[in-house]
């Protein structure tokens, strides 16, 4: 029999060697340079910047608390310091299709000035055009022109006039017009007169009148094209009156954009527009709206400049964060207002989304949020793959448009995107999104934890005195960072890791300044932060006082003393949120004649998770393998976690319903004082398994609200020691003896130690001792592989009937 002693005390907890922090308070650490344990991701972010290709976006992968915005928007603006900042962009009228708007590019800083150029324009525009049309000069010309066609239209009426009265006709105004009437001397017939004339002379009277009407007719017909040259002269007079009075302010505009084409372009559109709707302009003038519809009606509004992105007080490339990834908010809208009872839009009311004011930057999105809003990441990723911003309304994306909509130009898109999320997350996008993996290439994944070496726990301290200067805490001393330390450590589980959890240390840091403050201390102690964790159990434990008080009154049945055949104390986990904690749970095993089966309870009623399922099929495969190789396994087993109401998950028991079962079969009752945790292999190895500090914790809570004997421990896989990062008490109680933890191998050394018994080595031959437990074992499964050879030969004997005993 091994003699398997208890882990010594010191291998129980690993403390932070106050060697390695050489200062007295957090505030004399500089800052630290760099991403503290994060040296793959950040190589894999900086090679993502600084490729300027198509489809290399970044999709950083992590926990939540991991610090990654922080961490990434750091690294980003040390490379967005060093590019230069990207143009300004500008949506003004497109005079040819008002449905249409133009996008013009300018310098960063330029897009602001020509807002302002062209909001100065507009207000010297008016009173410029109302003076124009209100000169002396524009008036004395208007009135020129309008004379003349006076004056032309008379003269032909007096021409007509005359040949006619040559005639003997003459022509007369009436109320209805122009008329031809024949002359008595100077004066128009009678009819009296009339009538008494001969009928030759009615007749010639009567063939003149109606000549010259047809030519009054024709000079009447001529009279309208007329006035149409008229109004041609003087739209024409206004053009000039126009252009006379708006192009010195245009020309001076072009001057201030001299170099920039498109802006000069933009301008002389402007100018040939007002000079062809100036006199229209000035008729809406004192328009208390001035809102232009899309294609209808004139204002001075279609001469502005509607500033979408302005990038003149950056310095360097931009780095957006979205936090309300819409589809709108991404890609940006169009708004409308209502205009006389129904909505109407322009070019004025486009305004900019996410993707807009990153543009020659980079922007930076949650997966999950741009998931969650509908038709957000097919357009995303339309985009980025299109490599241009085209602004579109969601209801004419769908087809659901009713009024003529605004289709804005689009803008090239030059802009790295960077979305955050979770590792599952980015294999299920990996698997089922054919299109991710070829827009995002690049992958930054961050560490959950770090190796405990000297360098990182003096990196770890730094970035403690890192998060008290960010969220204005007060200095921690030299044992308070130490014991920060050592929660690292617990946290990730593991004696021998960090963790890189930053939230969750800044979260311990300002409960730790609490209870500084309260206790009127200028630094955070080590007593502050005890006091701090102390306060956040006890914030979270009243589930587990719950089954502690449960099992203290025997309504949960866990014995921690004498000893039982087939029963152990298994240890669960219970996980809430950031808190957890452990239990002992109560497994029973039974054993009978059977075919070779172990029944696992929880599995046949469905509350046994699939790898708890696994566990006790490889620890039947072990018993068919260890005991049986022979001969036909010959038992039948029963596994349950007695009074479990709920799903079993985790292979962790497995070494425990091992041991119950070869209690079982051997007859050798299990030390109750003892608890154990543990998967097993099909060779009888013993395996780590998860939460160790939980559980040893959550079994020696039981003892000691019971009374510590001394005898009472718990046994773990050896592959944990590594992970033992137990608390003050549990150490203290294991240094006096009053507790013990064993670290075991093999199922052997587990029962061994439960049993008390020597499990027993074969020798040279494959024999082992008598009275061990493999002895016993075996014994009993090869009783009952012959009971059940014996039962099955009566059964044929029984169904076998003797020839000719129908015959006497």
């Amino acid at each position: 029999m091994t003699d398997l002693k208890p882990v010594a005390p010191q291998a129980l907890y690993r403390a932070c060697d106050p060697a390695l922090l050489d200062f007295e308070t957090s505030d004399q650490l500089p800052p630290l340079d760099e991403i503290f344990g994060q040296v793959r991701a950040v190589e894999a972010v900086r090679f993502a910047i600084d490729i300027a290709r198509p489809g290399y976006n970044l999709f950083v992968l992590g926990e939540p608390g991991s610090n990654r915005h922080d961490d990434i928007r750091t690294l980003l603006q040390a490379k967005a310091a060093g590019q230069p900042a990207p143009d300004d962009y500008c949506y003004v009228n497109n005079f040819a299709d008002a449905q249409s708007p133009r996008v013009l590019t300018l310098p960063a800083g330029r897009g602001a000035e020509l807002r302002r150029d062209m909001q100065r324009l507009i207000e010297e525009l008016e009173p410029a055009i109302a003076a124009a049309f209100d000169s002396e000069d524009f008036r004395s010309h208007a009135e020129a022109i309008q004379t003349e066609l006076k004056q032309r239209e008379t003269a032909a009426l007096n021409q007509l006039g005359d040949e006619s009265r040559q005639q003997g006709i003459a022509l007369v105004r009436t109320a209805q017009g122009f008329a031809f009437a024949p002359l008595a001397g100077e004066e128009p017939m009678t009819p009296d007169v009339f009538a008494a004339l001969a009928d030759d002379e009615k007749l010639r009277l009567g063939h003149l009148i109606e000549e010259f009407g047809e030519r009054l007719q024709k000079l009447m017909h001529q009279f309208p094209r007329w006035r149409r040259e008229m109004q041609g002269q003087l739209k024409q007079l206004g053009r000039d009156t126009m252009s006379l009075a708006i192009g010195h302010l245009i020309d001076e505009l072009k001057e201030r954009y001299a170099g920039l084409a498109n802006v000069l372009s933009f301008l002389d559109e402007v100018l040939a527009d007002i000079v062809e709707y100036g006199e229209s302009l000035r008729e809406q003038h004192g328009d208390s709206e001035g809102f232009e519809l899309t294609g209808d009606g004139i204002s001075v509004q279609r001469y502005h400049a509607n500033l979408l992105v302005d990038h003149g007080g950056s310095q360097g490339a931009p780095i957006i964060v979205e936090d309300h990834p819409t589809f709108p908010n991404l890609l940006g809208r169009v708004d409308h207002i209502a205009h006389m009872g129904t909505l109407v839009t322009n070019f004025t009311l486009i305004k900019s989304g996410a993707l807009h004011r990153a543009n020659g930057g980079f922007l930076l999105l949650d997966a999950d949020k741009v998931l969650r809003q509908p038709f957000a990441w097919e357009a995303l990723k339309r985009t980025l793959k299109a490599s241009e911003i085209r602004i579109e309304s969601l209801d004419r994306a769908l087809g659901f448009a009713s009024a003529l909509p605004l289709l804005p130009a689009p803008i090239a898109l030059s802009c790295k995107v960077v979305l955050f999320g979770e590792p599952m997350l980015y294999y299920l996008l990996k698997e089922y999104d054919p299109e991710f993996s070829e827009l995002f290439r690049i992958a930054a994944d961050f560490e959950t934890d770090v190796e405990r070496s000297d360098e990182n726990t003096r990196q770890l301290a730094r970035r403690i005195a890192d998060l008290c200067r960010r969220d204005g805490l007060r200095p921690l001393e030299r044992a308070a960072v130490a014991r920060i330390i050592e929660q690292s450590a617990r946290i990730v589980g593991d004696a021998q890791r960090l963790s890189t959890n930053t939230r969750q240390i800044a979260n311990l840091l300002q409960e730790a300044e609490h209870c500084a403050d309260r206790a009127g201390r200028a630094t955070v102690a080590a007593a502050d932060v005890e006091a701090a964790l102390e306060a956040r159990v006890r914030r979270h434990d009243r589930l587990r006082e719950h089954y502690q008080q449960a099992i203290l009154e025997n309504t949960l049945l866990i014995t921690s003393s004498g000893g039982h055949v087939g029963q152990i104390n298994g240890l669960a986990v219970i996980e809430l949120g950031d808190f957890r904690f452990a239990h002992p749970v109560r497994i029973t095993a039974t054993v009978r004649v059977g075919e070779g089966d172990v029944i696992d309870i929880e599995r046949e009623t469905e509350m046994g998770g699939p790898i708890h399922s696994k566990g006790v099929m490889i620890l039947s495969s072990f018993l068919a393998t260890r005991y049986s190789s022979q001969t036909p396994l010959s038992l039948s087993g029963s596994l349950v976690f007695e009074q479990s109401y709920g799903p079993v998950e985790g292979d962790s028991a497995s070494l425990a319903e091992l041991c119950a079962l070869l209690s079982a079969l051997s007859g050798a009752p299990i030390d109750q004082s003892l608890a154990i945790t543990g998967s097993v292999n099909q060779f009888g190895m013993v395996q780590a398994i998860g939460g160790v500090n939980e559980k040893i914790e959550g079994f020696f809570d039981i003892c000691r609200l019971r009374g510590l004997t001394g005898r009472q421990g718990v046994l773990i896989p050896e592959a944990n020691l590594k992970h033992l990062m137990l608390r003050a008490d549990v150490v203290a109680a294991a240094a006096e003896g009053k507790f013990r933890i064993h670290a075991v191998a093999t199922v052997e050394q587990a029962i061994e130690l439960l049993t008390g018994i020597a499990a027993g080595e074969p020798d040279d031959e494959g024999v082992v001792p008598e009275g061990s437990i493999n002895y016993l074992v075996a014994t009993r499964m090869a009783e009952m592989s012959q009971a059940r050879q014996s039962f099955a030969a009566g059964a044929r004997r029984r169904r076998r009937k003797p020839a000719g005993a129908n015959h006497d």
